[in-house]
């Protein structure tokens, strides 16, 4: 299932293998890319001039404001307790667990193999490191980097 029929795409988004995608229910902006080997769930959202790398999971509950650069194999969480049964040995369904949103401001960009925890905010034009795993807010401008990340800097400094 590349691109379902309940994807809705902006004007001039570029997918750039259409049979190399799995993307369902999805709200993609105009002008944005979406690498091949992606997976964007429902109900989460792209915005505007974004580029989302090769290898990245994107699941229901994100929601990426514009402009924002997402590398490749970065990976979105939603459930903060996840369990594959219930107590009684039952397979858990929908109904069993809630959605953690997860919201990356404008501008920000995530590192190649980044994790980022449900229920955090990256703020506007942030850095996360590659590889970093993300557990807590990140504030407007900074830099995070590292397991777990941690504030090192911030984007405005002129190096």
């Amino acid at each position: 299932m590349p691109v379902a029929d309940s994807v809705q795409l902006g004007e001039n988004v570029k997918i750039f293998h259409p049979t190399l995608v799995n993307l369902y229910g999805c709200t993609i902006g105009r002008d944005s890319k979406i690498g091949a080997f992606v997976e964007i769930q429902k109900n989460a959202k792209i915005g505007e001039r974004c580029k989302v790398s090769s290898h990245t999971f994107v699941c229901e509950g994100v929601e990426i404001e514009n402009e924002v650069f997402v590398g490749h194999g970065v990976m979105f969480t939603n459930d903060l307790f996840p369990r594959a049964a219930n107590p009684d040995g039952s397979l858990q369904t929908e109904a069993d667990w809630k959605v953690v949103r997860t919201l990356v401001k404008r501008g920000a960009s995530i590192g190649s193999n980044a994790t980022i925890v449900a229920g955090i905010t990256i703020g506007e034009f942030a850095l996360i490191g590659a590889g970093a795993v993300v557990t807590k807010d990140v504030p407007p401008y900074a830099i995070a980097v590292g397991v777990p990340a941690r504030v090192t800097g911030d984007t405005r400094e002129k190096k």
